[in-house]
């Protein structure tokens, strides 16, 4: 079994979850492996390691857990994509649609600079707008998109489509 198959065994699904109708892949069992974690980790670093990046940006909650282990181990900054009001100092946003509601991302104004290579991680891509928001957060400020790296693809929903084309990496399809 190759590893990103094996990554599957330890995602959860947790049906009617955030609310009705919605099939949520929990990525908790692989926090709490080891191996799992550790065995995510190393696959995003070998997929990055000479990638010539400069920030990786991440989505609140989930993404900040591989994003700024991955950001330790590149020497590089970790940038918080934060929902409204939990940045402490001046901050840009960009609202968006999820599949089950809007949302609103905020980051600090002087996170990216232009010219920036950035790296843009989470850990679910379902729809695309989260992420699409995260895009706009950093283009808007002059920095460039090289990829969207995600822990799991949920490809029913479409999420590339929303993404436009972009360099899309996920350790897990579904």
């Amino acid at each position: 079994m190759d590893a990103h198959e094996e990554l599957k065994s330890f995602i959860r699904d947790v049906p009617d979850f955030p609310k009705k109708g919605i099939l949520f892949r929990d990525i908790t069992p692989a926090l709490i492996d080891p191996a799992a974690f550790s065995l995510i980790c190393d696959l995003l670093y070998k997929r990055y390691h000479d990638a010539g990046i400069d920030k990786i940006v991440s989505i609140e909650s989930r993404g900040f857990i591989f994003a700024s282990v991955l950001a330790f181990r590149l020497g590089k900054g970790f940038v918080p994509l934060r929902k409204p009001g939990k940045l402490p100092w001046k901050t840009v946003c960009e609202s968006y649609e999820l599949e089950y509601g809007r949302s609103t991302l905020e980051m600090h104004s002087d996170a990216v600079e232009p010219g920036d290579r950035v790296l843009v991680i989470d850990d679910l891509l379902a729809t695309g707008g989260t992420a699409a928001a995260a895009v706009k957060l950093v283009e808007n400020r002059g920095g460039t998109v090289d990829e969207i790296a995600f822990v799991i693809e949920l490809g029913a929903l479409k999420g590339r489509e929303k993404l436009k084309g972009r360099a899309i990496f996920s350790l897990i399809s579904y």
